[in-house]
């Protein structure tokens, strides 16, 4: 993994996007674009990175999305689509024609729209431990969180202007790494990610960047209407223990995506909702394989 780079495009005004390589592209390998979940950033992927089979097989770029990480933009407010488009706009820029699209948790959602914008660009979508729907009756009813509940208390607490000397408070990163990677977090995860979020989201902008972000995961539009116009392959690899969205709507979206050539859903046992990071072994070992086929 290299180090944080940014790199410059259009969108929104104008648009500083972070992200993280295994190293220059090579054009003789596919390309793995990795999106990451609610309020991480490229440093999910550190085990992605360190897998050699999965460097071997494919470029990787980690895409850090609006209101995460390193990436800034003109405009203060943004959206799910926003961050398709300036992803692709990346891929451009850094002359990459064709991508796969790995994406965990909000990442899998973001990954699929990138799928629909550009169906031209995009050869496959890995999704992980996401939905394709909106926080709705539906999905409660299939096993999965309440995100309105879980969601509006941080909206309201970030809604006031803050001084410079603010930082993400640790009980809302411990919130978010319960629901993604469980209970028995252990001390030396859980401190990393305690100084990531508290250097990235500090401040009054980072109290808006938060809050925004957090507003989109609760508001954001479903896809259950468009599914049938993703026309790649889709991998969609969900683990048992993951308390935000169940397998049983795993289950049923996976057979929304009609027009697509090949739609699987790989249930891994045992594994959190931040999937990439809880096992990272069986989520790099089913990717090299659907990237060597659809390669």
């Amino acid at each position: 993994m290299t180090s944080p780079q940014t790199i410059s495009v259009p969108h929104l005004g104008g648009s500083t996007i972070g992200y993280a390589t295994s190293g220059p592209v090579d054009a003789s390998r596919p390309t793995l674009v990795m999106v990451n979940s609610f309020t991480t950033s490229a440093d999910l992927y550190r085990p992605q990175f360190a897998d050699e089979e999965l460097a071997r097989t494919a470029n990787l770029l980690a895409i850090e999305p609006y209101g995460h990480g390193r990436t800034r933009a003109r405009y203060a407010d943004f959206t799910y689509w926003d961050t398709a488009i300036a992803a692709l706009q990346v891929l451009d820029a850094r002359d990459v024609r064709r991508a796969f699209v790995l994406g965990t948790s909000q990442g899998g959602w973001i990954a699929v729209r990138m799928a629909l914008l550009a169906p031209d660009v995009v050869q496959g979508v890995v999704a992980l431990g996401t939905s394709m729907d909106s926080e709705s009756p539906r999905s409660r009813e299939l096993g999965c969180w309440d995100g309105v509940t879980f969601c509006t208390p941080a909206i309201d607490a970030l809604a006031t202007p803050v001084g410079d000397d603010w930082v993400i408070p640790t009980d809302l990163v411990d919130a978010v790494l319960a629901e993604g990677l469980g209970d028995q977090v252990d001390e030396e995860t859980r401190a990393f990610w305690h100084a990531t979020h508290q250097q990235h989201y500090t401040g009054d902008d980072g109290r808006r960047r938060l809050r925004t972000s957090t507003i989109n995961l609760r508001d954001r539009d479903g896809l259950h209407g468009r599914l049938d116009e993703v026309r790649c392959p889709v991998l969609w690899l969900h683990g048992t223990e993951d308390r935000v969205y169940s397998v049983a709507n795993a289950q049923d979206e996976i057979g929304r995506f009609t027009s697509s050539p090949h739609a699987e859903l790989q249930v891994v046992d045992g594994g959190q909702h931040f999937l990439s990071a809880s096992d990272p072994a069986a989520v790099d070992a089913a990717t090299v394989e659907f990237v060597r086929r659809w390669g």
